[in-house]
This record gives structure tokens, sequence and C-alpha cells, in this order.
């Protein structure tokens, strides 16, 4: 299926999102099946799910007129990015800098392939994630799977 590019539709719902008082985060399209546009929206204070319907309601017809997929039928979702959204890009790393991060990775380090603690810094290559008192490590990126705000259930 043919589809219009995820940024091309973010630029286009970004003014709506303004209005509605929200931030598109991310705009994914998933092929298959069922294919789906998922957008997801933040908001200071969090997105509840009156906000993403409101979102939802505001964006339904214009997606229409946009026309993202050339008539082609597809199912829209307004989410929230949730507690354990991947970072991806340079703000989502630098707003969590000083913050504790959970890291994934490929291929181990010191044993582990898995890490939390405190991020200290991010320069679009590397982090340098603080453990404990005594170790901080840098990890390259290309080694991450996944960096996230550490969740704690407890």
């Amino acid at each position: 299926m043919k589809v219009k590019s995820t940024e091309e539709i973010k630029a286009f719902l970004s003014g709506i999102a303004e209005s509605v008082g929200v931030s598109i985060k991310d705009v994914e399209f998933h092929q298959g099946k069922n294919p789906s546009l998922t957008v997801y929206i933040t908001k200071d204070g969090g997105v509840d799910l009156d906000t993403c319907e409101i979102f939802h309601r505001a964006i339904d017809a214009p997606l229409d007129e946009l026309d993202p997929t050339f008539g082609e039928p597809y199912t829209l979702n307004v989410s929230s990015p949730g507690v354990d959204w991947p970072f991806k890009t340079d703000e989502d790393f630098n707003s969590h800098i000083g913050s504790r991060v959970e890291v994934k990775l490929n291929n181990s380090v010191k044993g582990k392939k898995f890490y939390d603690g405190i991020l200290c810094s991010y320069d679009g290559k590397v982090i340098t994630l603080k453990v404990d008192e005594k170790t901080t490590f840098t990890l390259d990126l290309k080694n991450c799977i996944k960096v996230n705000e550490y969740v704690d259930f407890e």
C-alpha cells in the first residue's frame, strides 16, 4: 500500500494538535492485513483517554482530506507514548539528562546487557550513564537497542 510519509502527516496535523493543546510525539503507519495509522501525543500533565478522543475527533475529517493512504482503508489510532517509550530524538535524550533511565544493549558491557542509572550526557553518538557512585559508562548508541525512562513498578 502506498502511503504519504509520516513526516508529511505529522506536519499536516501539528496545527490541529496545537489548537487542541497537545504535541505530536510521533506518527507510525503499520501495513499488513489491518493497516493502521497511530498518532502519539503528549501534553503537560499527561495524556488521558479524553484527550486522545478529543484529538482523534479533531483530526478525523482533516485526515480524510489529506488522504494519507490514497483511498485505501486504514484504522486511525491516537495514543500516549506510554511510560516505556524508547528515546528516538535528540530532544528525548536531552530532556532526560540527570534522570534515571534504562538501557538495553545489543552486546554486553562488563558482562551485562541491561543497565539502569542516571543519564549524565548525550552527544548524538554516545551516552554516559552513572550506574552507581563508583561506576560510570560511556555507551555507544549503536550498541543500545533501547533507552527509555526508568520505570519503577513498586
